[in-house]
């Protein structure tokens, strides 16, 4: 029998996230052993299993899954198991650790590397948006494995940030490994996997279960790959803050970045502030420091925004903008000016680092 067999028949029988894996584990670590003790009925079955995990062990054998095995072989899908060497060491310390993990992309990234957890909420300001995405990018060519979850908003950011820098990144998914949520980060997979990025998922291909609850189960995956997690932007009722429970449980420090008191956006990652359950994250040197890794460069010096550099027309657009973005016919409204002055001062201003432009013409300060 392929031992693997064994590993998905024990796995699927006693779900993700199974807060006994690792006694189990500790009492039967083969469970090809398990497989024939339990079919020869010679001793109790282990006390931690729950009724329902046993009833599926007695009622299936490991044979039942030799397609899934077929299917993941002819598809590229890797499966890793605990007695894998390729298996996530960080994840091993966990007691709820997965028996089964599907993997695209390049496994050897999930090992031997430092891991920084990347999360925030999907629905990011652009202050959000670019502390993640800087932020990410900063650590990411120090080396650093970025780690999230492939969603919308800030964990994209960390992804996105990681193949821009060329360094490997790993995402966890609360869905099938086969299946991209959302569908619109199909791309930026794609650009994981080819960049020597791993996708992992503990639901394998064509997964047809309840996704209830998977997305909250694999965050306790970020928690654990990650050394340091840190926080972009938040709620205060968010899984971004599940994610941080996780952290804290497994010993990991949580860094969150400082956002507006007057941001709902930002009342999550304030709150972990006030309530020091998150050391202050302004700079990457904050994260390494934590590592105890120091930078391998100084980063190059940036240009200091002056208002003397640049025209009136810019000065009069500038002091109109702020955190929160603005149109261009809103700063024609404000300012007084048509529409082509405005965008030609928006542009000088871009260039001496004065704003930033965000998608549908729209501008904030830096």
């Amino acid at each position: 029998m392929d031992k693997t067999l064994a590993w998905l028949w024990l796995a699927d029988a006693v779900g993700s996230a199974c807060h006994y894996a690792r006694e189990l584990l500790d009492l039967w670590p083969d469970p090809e052993e398990l497989y024939e003790t339990l079919r020869a009925g010679t001793e109790a079955p282990p006390f931690c299993l729950s009724d329902g995990a046993l009833c599926q062990l007695q009622e299936t054998t490991p044979f039942d899954y030799e397609e899934r095995l077929d299917h993941c072989l002819l598809t590229g899908v890797e499966i890793l198991t605990p007695d894998d060497p390729a298996y996530p060491e960080r994840l091993k310390e966990i007691p709820d650790l997965p028996l089964a993990l599907y993997v695209t992309g390049d496994k050897t990234c999930l090992n031997g590397g430092r891991y920084v957890g990347m999360v925030g909420t999907r629905r990011p300001s652009p202050y959000g948006r670019q502390a993640a995405y800087d932020l990410s990018l900063a650590l990411a060519q120090q080396g650093i494995v970025m780690v999230s979850g492939l969603a919308d908003g800030l964990d994209s950011e960390g992804h996105r940030a990681a193949v821009e820098a060329g360094t490997p990144t790993v995402a966890f998914l609360g869905t099938a490994v086969d299946r991209t949520y959302p569908a619109a980060n199909a791309t930026l997979r794609r650009r994981i996997e080819a960049g020597g990025g791993a996708v992992c998922s503990e639901y394998p291909p064509g997964y047809p279960g309840k996704t209830k609850g998977t997305f909250l189960a694999r965050n306790r995956l970020i928690a654990a790959q990650a050394e340091v997690l840190c926080v972009a932007e938040a709620r205060t009722r968010s899984g971004t803050l599940n994610t941080v429970g996780h952290a804290e449980t497994y010993g990991r420090p949580v860094l969150a970045v400082p956002g507006s008191i007057y941001s709902a956006l930002s009342e999550g990652t304030n709150e972990l502030l006030r309530t020091r359950r998150a050391g202050v994250l302004c700079h990457a040197s904050d994260v390494l420091e934590l590592l105890g890794q120091p930078c391998r460069s100084e980063p190059p010096a940036q240009q200091t925004f002056s208002l003397r550099d640049v025209s009136e027309d810019a000065r009069t657009v500038y002091a109109q903008l702020g955190p929160t973005a603005r149109g261009v016919d809103a700063l024609c409204a404000v300012t007084g000016l048509p529409a082509g002055r405005v965008l030609a001062a928006c542009t000088e201003l871009e260039l001496f680092g004065g704003a930033q432009a965000l998608p549908g013409r729209r501008y904030i300060a830096l």
